[in-house]
Order: structure tokens, then sequence, then C-alpha cells
């Protein structure tokens, strides 16, 4: 079985449910080991907003979430302010959005020319790695997606652009990765999805 079927048959045997909010289609999966994975949607392009794991604690207890794409709407000023310090604004931001044809990270308050970044794959450590000629900016990342399917990184796969003081950089979906997410659709579509009220669970 192909590690990106493996994937895909972890997802069906996972309890899941669902709820359509705020134009989001919100999808709650909980994995026979006990992980958690939320996934949330663009209702009408179906692209994906948000996914975030959650495993148990060292204790048993629940863990926090780790978002692997989207960011979490509540670290806000006024939060951070009220814990007791305040985020500088400009530290570098880093945060994954993907668009439907590739996975994409943006990379905020880097306010260098485009020439001055670079991003290569590490093949054995299996992660990307963006440097800066200067020497202000260091980053190590993996794409769990390509992962989870045992894909091999591609250097080619690789684009940057910067505008806004925002290094954007996207890495070209390989085909398996549009075909596994086609079929990732298809099992969500099959879901029954509640509206702004009570979730209904999937037998699945």
């Amino acid at each position: 079985m192909a590690s990106s079927d493996a994937w895909l048959e972890r997802l069906k045997s996972a309890k899941k449910t669902a709820l359509i909010q705020d134009g989001r289609r919100k999808v709650h999966f909980v994995f026979t080991d006990g992980a958690e994975m939320a996934e949330e949607y663009d209702v009408k392009s179906k692209e994906l907003l948000v996914r975030k794991w959650r495993r148990k604690g060292m204790l048993g207890g629940e863990g926090r979430w780790d978002y692997e794409v989207g960011e979490s709407l509540m670290r806000t000023a006024a939060q951070l302010e009220a814990q007791g310090f305040m985020e500088s604004n400009n530290n570098p931001i880093f945060l994954r959005k993907d668009t439907r044809q590739a996975f994409q990270w943006r990379i905020r308050n880097l306010p260098y020319p485009i020439e001055t970044y670079s991003v290569t794959i590490n093949s054995e450590d299996r992660c990307c790695i963006v440097r800066t000629t200067n020497k202000k900016y260091y980053k190590k990342y993996t794409i769990p997606d390509m992962d989870r399917a045992q894909l091999p990184l591609e250097q080619n796969a690789i684009s940057l652009a910067h505008a806004n003081n925002t290094l954007i950089i996207q890495y070209k979906k390989p085909k398996a990765i549009l075909e596994m997410e086609r079929l990732v659709q298809q099992e969500l579509d099959k879901l029954k999805a509640a509206k702004d009220g009570d979730v209904e669970c999937s037998p699945s």
C-alpha cells in the first residue's frame, strides 16, 4: 500500500465531526491513537485554511493545539499584553498558508530585497532551509504532507517572491499530493455537517 493510501485509510478510520460556521467547513478528527486533527476549509473554494494537531500531554491530559497550516486567532496583542508582555512588531513571523496548487509559507517582517534570500532542500533531513546572505534570518522547516506521502523533496518545485516586507515561499504540489487531496475531499463530502448548531457525528 502506498503511503498516500495509508494516510487516506487513517483518515477514513478516524472518528469525524463536521460543522459549517462563518463560511468555513470545520472538520474534527480523532484517530485511534488518541491524536486529534482539526481542519478548516473555505466553503466555496474548498481551500484548506487551517490544520492543527493536538496529542495527549505527558501526564495524560490534553495538550495544546499545534498549527501545521494557518495561525491561531487567539494570540492577539491585547491578550499578549494581558499576560504581561508584548510581542515585538519587528520579529519575523513564520506561517503556512496554502493554495490549491502549492504549499505556501509566508515570513512577515523580512524587509530585505528578494536577492537576499535562498531556500534549499536538505534531502537527508527532509527539510527546507531559508537563509539570508546577510545572516539576519535562518529557518529550517518540514513539509508534513510530503512526509506522510513519503515523497522526495524537489529543489525545482520551490519559488520565491517578496512584497510588503513578506517573503513568500511556494512549493508546487506534485500530482500525487493533488490526487490525495482530491480523494480526501471526496471523503469529507460524505460527512453531514451541522450549521452553527450541534455537530453531527459520522459513524465512520
